[in-house]
């Protein structure tokens, strides 16, 4: 148990580690990715939280990110100050505040030095209906760290660089594992999305797929049916995450296996072996959490339900829909194995906005690493003909016109895009 003994260790370059009579471990962390956080915008706000006597620390993913040995990209504060005593403090000192729609749940942006710093009160949730939470607010930093959803995202940093982790998280980010704050299904029942952060973090933190706790997955099974009542917008930030991750052919068997799926606007009939063939081939080529979704779909039904579900940009929606019709169709050509021209042919031809785009993603959904590459390399050319060309030659004939360009282009693509006008508009006087 933590807190049993009083012991000072330094650890060369990194922390110094503290045991504390109090049921928490403390570490003090002296890094280069701490210390750069402090920029004159938060020394700012250091000083007038500790001349206010209010403390602050930082909280969340920046906690994790830095006992990563990663500089944060976002730090968010946490406080035992009230939204109302931080508006006061801040107005007397003249700083600005903005985007303060999260006032009710305790949060308020500061502005100093042309940055934004985001604090949020201390809270206890007093009820909660699986979506959203009636929360008041706390000096206790344990009772905030306790409604927490997984241990790793449950510590805080004083501005001292003293770790408060009250729940073993550093324990856990050590040793790659993620678990839930307390009792994984009262943490559920909370906040059902819940259940889709776990296959996240999962996917973030953990060294090897297939090492969850068999109670943990217990309760998202006995709790799955939550996820029917959580907005499609809110599960499809957390599974796009999720995609993009380590694990994500594993985590998505896993998501079927406990029968999430049919809550989630994914189609109960999936290609579960598509997915991981997918996955195992393109992964290291960044391919967008829609291209591996699509190995799911079995036909453009698929790709609309889930739209209807999720509400998915219409960017992802066509990105689907083009998978789906033309993963299966649109090949390397066999006679030239090495050759893209089936791929820019089509793409010369199609209306398909961002084409050269989409077309990148089928070569990660195919497999095909080194067209991947040249696609990637490859620019789109002009075609070099118009039909003002055409009419500067004598030809009025709307229809005509349309045939001859039709024929110019294929006669164009069989050059490999390489004949100019002036050599297209030699063969139209030779015709």
């Amino acid at each position: 148990m933590w807190g049993r003994f009083l012991l000072n260790t330094v650890v060369p370059g990194r922390a110094r580690l503290i045991w504390n009579y109090r049921t928490f471990f403390t570490m003090q962390l002296k890094t280069k990715e701490f210390e750069s956080l402090f920029t004159d915008g938060l020394n700012s706000i250091a000083e007038l939280f500790a001349k206010n006597q209010f403390e602050l620390r930082i909280a969340g993913g920046a906690v994790r990110d830095l006992l990563s040995g990663k500089r944060p990209d976002d730090v968010d504060f946490a406080t035992t100050a009230t939204p109302d005593e931080m508006k006061c403090m801040f107005q007397a000192a003249g700083v600005r505040m903005i985007n303060n729609k999260g006032e009710k749940h305790g949060t308020i942006t500061a502005r100093i030095h042309n940055e934004n710093f985001e604090v949020t009160t201390l809270r206890v949730d007093v009820e909660t209906d699986g979506r959203h939470a009636e929360v008041e607010f706390t000096t206790d930093w344990k009772k905030d760290a306790e409604r927490r959803d997984l241990t790793i995202n449950s510590m805080f940093f004083g501005l001292d660089g003293t770790l408060y982790d009250y729940f073993s998280g550093y324990e856990d980010l050590k040793n790659k594992k993620v678990r839930f704050v307390g009792s994984a299904s009262q943490r559920i029942q909370e906040d059902y999305l819940r259940i889709l952060r776990y296959f996240r973090f999962y996917g973030r933190v953990a060294e090897r797929a297939g090492e969850h706790e068999p109670e943990t997955l217990q309760a998202i099974r006995e709790n799955a049916r939550g996820l029917a009542a959580i907005s499609g917008e809110r599960i499809w930030v957390e599974l796009k995450k999720t995609l993009v991750g380590n694990h994500a052919a594993h985590l998505m068997e896993v998501i079927y296996e406990l029968d999430l799926a049919q809550f989630m606007g994914l189609p109960v009939e999936a290609n579960i072996e598509e997915l991981k063939r997918v996955w195992e081939q393109s992964h290291n080529w960044s391919p967008k959490p829609m291209t591996l979704l699509s190995a799911l779909f079995r036909s453009s039904e698929d790709v609309d339900r889930l739209d209807l579900r999720l509400k998915i940009s219409r960017e992802e929606k066509n990105l689907g829909l083009f998978l789906v019709k033309h993963r299966r169709d649109l090949v390397k050509c066999q006679d030239q194995p090495n050759s893209l021209k089936p791929y820019t042919d089509f793409i010369i031809d199609s209306r398909e906005p961002d084409a050269h785009s989409k077309m990148c993603e089928l070569l990660k959904y195919q497999g095909e690493e080194q067209l991947l590459a040249e696609m990637q390399r490859w620019t789109i050319p002009r075609f070099p003909v118009s039909g003002h060309d055409l009419r500067k030659m004598g030809i009025t004939s709307g229809k005509e016109i349309g045939i001859i360009l039709q024929n110019l282009r294929d006669v164009w693509k069989e050059s490999h895009y390489q004949m100019d006008k002036e050599e297209l508009l030699s063969s139209v006087t030779k015709s």
